[in-house]
């Protein structure tokens, strides 16, 4: 066993992909090498600053709320499937993330939190951007004429 959680480890650690803990409150508790990578903050900035580090400023009241409730509740439409969301990294850029939530339980059985896995698909939706661009453009021109 202590093989396989050497081996888990060092998996969340060196994953490409961001993972990161948040705790009940929003407060991240881990930060992966991924989420530096994709996000530019080292884990050393991100540990112990809220989960609005990372949140477009136009969507931390409603991630706040519903944060709030699903921590409060236990429960999450989101439990599988993946979800899409802008976030914003160190720069100031947005990044298109899609993610994976796994709600996080102390031995108890309460909420205790929140782990998120994340890619960086900013390119991909840049290119079908373009793509349906495109294909209203062509279909307008068919339209006119």
């Amino acid at each position: 066993m202590e093989e396989m959680e050497r081996y888990l480890l060092q998996t969340v650690k060196e994953s490409p992909d961001a993972i990161l803990i948040a705790d009940r409150g929003g407060i991240i508790r881990f930060w992966n090498g991924g989420a530096e990578r994709i996000l530019g903050f080292t884990a050393a900035e991100a540990v112990g600053q809220s989960l609005d580090l990372i949140i477009p400023d136009n969507l931390r009241a409603r991630h706040g709320d519903g944060y709030d409730r699903v921590m409060a509740s236990g429960v999450t439409k989101y439990k599988t499937g993946l979800l899409s969301a802008p976030g914003i990294r160190k720069d100031g850029s947005r990044v298109s993330l899609e993610f994976s939530m796994v709600l996080l339980h102390d031995e108890a059985g309460a909420m205790a939190g929140c782990a998120s896995i994340m890619r960086d698909v900013t390119e991909r939706w840049q290119k079908e951007k373009a793509l349906k661009e495109r294909l209203a453009a062509l279909e307008a021109a068919q339209h006119a004429g």
